[in-house]
């Protein structure tokens, strides 16, 4: 049973290098937020996944305040006036709920290169010239997960993430390891308990299905901003994963709405 005063949210990344993206011809390819500058990493797409999930649940005063280019300038605008150093990256959490209220948190985050918010293609990095760190992906094996729209719109009920995330010895956000959410059904991939997984199948790069608007069962994770971003630009295709194909040590990517794509490497053994 939901509780009646769940809130929907996104995190994402203010940077204050973002702005030099519409302007470099290097990240041509990284064109979002309607082609305006913004320090916002996708915050078109951000607004996007909140608008979707308040027409999903009849929140008529949520949508009035995220609608058109006046709900994303409002979204922009409340980011921003939140922002205690506006000359460092950190990571926002916005939350807005069924009356139409929004919030802010912010907190700093390192930086990133430009190239792993925007990157060109997936191929594996040479881990000798790879400035990120690794990431350890697990897989949860305690708490299948049944699909339900809380599974895909990204909402304050996370206790089957938390659950993931603590079973997995996670337990600070600095700690590099993801751990996979698995459908309980078909014991396929869902997503991660933080991010997008990728794997590489056939030759090319896919990312678990995820629930479609007219889909009449619930499948899959949360349809999140930078896989949108992926899909769009042909850098992965949609493919149900099993758990069965991963392969102990196999190389992956992830990617979030802060830190953008993570290299990583599944880890089956203990």
């Amino acid at each position: 049973m939901s509780s009646p005063d769940f809130q929907i949210f996104t995190s994402l990344r203010y940077d204050p290098a973002l702005l030099q993206v519409h302007s470099s011809p290097d990240f041509a390819h990284a064109s979002w937020n309607h082609g305006h500058s913004s320090p916002l990493y996708m915050l078109d797409f951000h607004r996007d996944r909140l608008l979707r999930a308040a027409h999903h649940w009849k929140w008529d005063s949520a949508i009035n305040v995220l609608a058109g280019d006046a709900g994303l300038q409002l979204l922009a605008d409340t980011i921003t006036a939140h922002l205690a150093e506006k000359d460092r990256p950190a990571r926002v959490r916005v939350d807005i709920f069924r009356d139409g209220k929004l919030t802010v948190m912010a907190a700093p985050t390192p930086p990133v290169p430009l190239t792993r918010l925007f990157p060109t293609t997936l191929d594996p990095p040479a881990l000798d010239s790879y400035s990120g760190t690794v990431f350890e992906v697990v897989v949860d094996t305690t708490h299948n997960v049944n699909p339900s729209e809380f599974t895909h719109y990204k909402t304050s009920q996370r206790q089957v993430y938390d659950q993931a995330r603590q079973q997995a010895g996670i337990t600070a956000p600095t700690i590099p390891r993801e751990v996979l959410i698995v459908d309980s059904k078909d014991k396929s991939v869902m997503e991660g308990s933080i991010s997008t997984p990728y794997f590489c199948r056939g030759g090319r790069w896919v990312t678990p299905f995820v629930n479609k608007e007219t889909d009449i069962e619930w499948r899959g994770g949360q349809d999140g901003t930078t896989r949108r971003w992926a899909l769009e630009r042909g850098l992965a295709v949609e493919e149900v994963v099993m758990t069965q194909s991963l392969v102990d040590g196999e190389e992956c990517w992830l990617s979030t709405g802060v830190r953008g794509f993570i290299f990583g490497r599944v880890k089956l053994n203990p």
